[in-house]
């Protein structure tokens, strides 16, 4: 491909914004248009991030000059008809997490994807961090032997003014804080001790008057015989990092936020100081307020998105990698609703 990769924008709310300046801070990507259900709100997303084209219509946008890929930022359960209308178009897809409120929907814009030669990636801007990478290598390399708990928490706050309008709607956000604020623990997770094989789980509406969860809690098995546990809500005050233990028979290590808290091993490498004292505070946090995240992650990811186009190559996160944070997040709430453990899709 010759010149800049253009991308178009489909959503423009909060999350769209971080997509838009990702794009103009990335090497070979250019923003062309957007479009919204409103009209006039793209057109003020396009004039604070300099694109040519707004629309409320979908299709106008995607037959704009210049675009071969799209990001797709409406709300979660609202994913799958704009990415099935830019595949149909032959766009390359970026979708905000997760690929879709469902594991249909998500399987479906993957089978349409694969059918008609355009690539999927979706946001789990966590694993481009060098702490997370770090300790995804230290697994991968055995130094944890016999993995034996690895759990994630999520113990944030949003005030009631939060879930106004689509925020906490399962018709548009799909569910509450397991899908759209613990799924980037939830990701890391499965990523670092791969998916569990059984999953049982309790959800409840506990302060916030909404339809979605604000709090649940699931307990895990792995196929490594490990056990682990995920707790997430955003009905605590005053909300802490998110936290991930990852613990085994020969270490364990802490990750807070993005950063690591702890990473104590039985035996001792050379580089293990120096890990101790890496620091990502470029990536943010969304403890206490879901706007305290920073571009950095997203910058990452979507150069990787342009690089992989461009090198014919895959991505980082391929869009069936993200996939299993979908399934995972499904089996913990369909085992909430039934109050049975269930095994999550494709396992």
């Amino acid at each position: 491909m010759t010149g800049k990769l253009g991308f178009g924008f489909i959503g423009a709310g909060a999350i769209a914004h971080f997509h838009a300046r990702a794009v103009a801070e990335s090497r070979g990507g250019q923003g062309i248009g957007v479009a919204s259900r409103s009209r006039g709100t793209a057109q003020k997303f396009a004039a604070e991030h300099g694109l040519g084209f707004a629309t409320d219509n979908v299709q106008e946008l995607l037959r704009q000059p210049g675009l071969d890929a799209v990001c797709i930022t409406t709300p979660s359960a609202l994913h799958l008809e704009p990415a099935l209308a830019a595949i149909r178009a032959g766009k390359h897809l970026m979708i905000e997490k997760p690929l879709d409120s469902t594991v249909e929907g998500t399987d479906h814009i993957l089978r349409e994807a694969e059918k008609n030669g355009v690539r999927v990636g979706s946001i789990f801007q966590a694993r481009f961090g060098d702490p997370a990478r770090r300790l995804k290598a230290a697994i991968d390399a055995g130094r944890f032997g016999r993995m034996v708990l690895a759990s994630c928490y999520v113990k944030w706050s949003r005030t009631s003014e939060y879930y106004t309008g689509w925020k906490g709607r399962l018709s548009e956000d799909g569910g509450g804080v397991i899908i759209n604020q613990a799924i980037h623990g939830v990701d890391l997770l499965q990523w670092f001790a791969g998916m569990p094989v059984e999953v049982f789980a309790w959800s409840t509406q506990r302060v916030h008057r909404i339809e979605s969860e604000d709090t649940c809690v699931a307990a895990l098995k792995f196929a490594s015989g490990a056990f682990g546990a995920i707790e997430g809500t955003t009905a605590t005050w005053p909300g802490w990092s998110r936290r991930i233990e990852i613990c085994g028979e020969h270490g364990s290590v802490v990750m807070e936020d993005d950063d690591i808290a702890r990473w104590d091993f039985r035996v001792a490498l050379p580089e293990d100081d120096q890990i101790r004292s890496i620091r990502d505070a470029a990536m943010g946090s969304g403890a206490a307020a879901p706007m305290n995240i920073k571009i950095e992650g997203h910058v990452r990811q979507i150069q990787d998105f342009i690089d992989g186009i461009n090198e014919k190559r895959p991505f980082f996160i391929e869009g069936s990698e993200a996939r299993k944070a979908v399934a995972l997040v499904r089996a913990i709430y369909d085992s909430a609703a039934t109050g049975r453990s269930v095994r999550p899709a494709g396992v």
